[in-house]
């Protein structure tokens, strides 16, 4: 039997093939990130202004408006100025940029104006709060480990626990597969992140748990919402630049929403060179 007519492959050798290329994907790519997040400082803005980059022309991929150049442009240069912003410790004219950003794309381009304008502060929060979680010099790096650590072990839990025990689904209509199951497992996986950061000394270990709780379902929920958005223009995967997973925003989607809230929560405990010790001590 020639290759061309040969049958598809069953559903469990893809499903296989899949989680290898998802492990040999993060096993390359979370090495990476931690290493360049330890370095902090312009290492870590640029890499963080690189992705916010990638996530906002996967977002016009998303809505349609990919090929409209003075969006594209005008979107990119804000989120530059952002990044070199807070490269150089002044978040002010970051977010004056962001503002004047997301406001300019609500007035040009032809359609879909909002969607442009949304996508833009979406790749801009991302941008400010991954840069902001890591600005404190004692406890930034923990901090901004902890998010990713939860925000992996919500992914991770979620798949195996979804997988391995199915069941009822949790919102079929925007994201047939996430099941109820996937979604305890995933919180339960990211509890066990708190609780190692607790009995590590970075904190006490019941506001860490709650903590860890509160980002771990912003984390699944910013994963509904990136579904939502792909359901509603009819998309399956934001792009296929990273194998097993899709694009940056299909693996980055619960970290960006993640990231946001631990910056709010860090606001009210600290200023904002100081979120990572909002986050990290109780």
């Amino acid at each position: 039997m020639s290759q061309d007519n040969a049958p598809p492959a069953p559903a469990a050798e893809q499903g296989s093939r899949n989680l290898i290329q998802r492990i040999a994907a993060a096993l390359v790519l979370a090495p990476g990130a931690i290493a360049i997040a330890w370095l902090g400082g312009w290492p870590w803005a640029v890499l963080a202004t690189l992705v916010a980059i990638g996530l906002f022309v996967e977002w016009l991929g998303i809505v349609g408006a990919a090929r409209d150049f003075r969006v594209l442009v005008l979107g990119c240069l804000c989120l530059i100025v952002c990044g070199l912003g807070l490269a150089f410790g002044k978040p002010a004219p970051a977010l004056v940029a962001a503002v004047l950003g997301v406001g300019g794309l609500t007035l040009l381009g032809d359609q879909p104006r909002r969607w442009t304008a949304t996508g833009l502060g979406y790749a801009a929060a991302a941008l400010i709060a991954s840069i902001l979680v890591r600005l404190d010099p004692d406890h930034g790096f923990a901090a901004l480990v902890l998010v990713l650590l939860v925000v992996w072990g919500a992914d991770i839990g979620g798949y195996f626990a979804g997988r391995t025990i199915g069941g009822p689904k949790l919102w079929p209509r925007v994201s047939p597969k996430k099941t109820w199951a996937g979604a305890i497992g995933g919180l339960v996986l990211s509890l066990v992140v708190g609780l190692g950061f607790g009995l590590a000394g970075f904190g006490k270990v019941v506001p860490l748990l709650v903590l860890a709780a509160v980002l771990s379902t912003a984390s699944q929920l910013g994963d509904l919402l990136e579904s939502a958005v792909k359901r509603r223009f009819g998309v399956k995967d934001s792009s296929h630049i990273i194998p097993g997973h899709g694009g940056l925003m299909d693996r980055l989607d619960g970290y960006v929403t993640a990231v946001v809230v631990a910056v709010l929560i860090g606001l009210t405990r600290a200023p904002l060179d100081g979120i990572g010790g909002g986050l990290m001590v109780w």
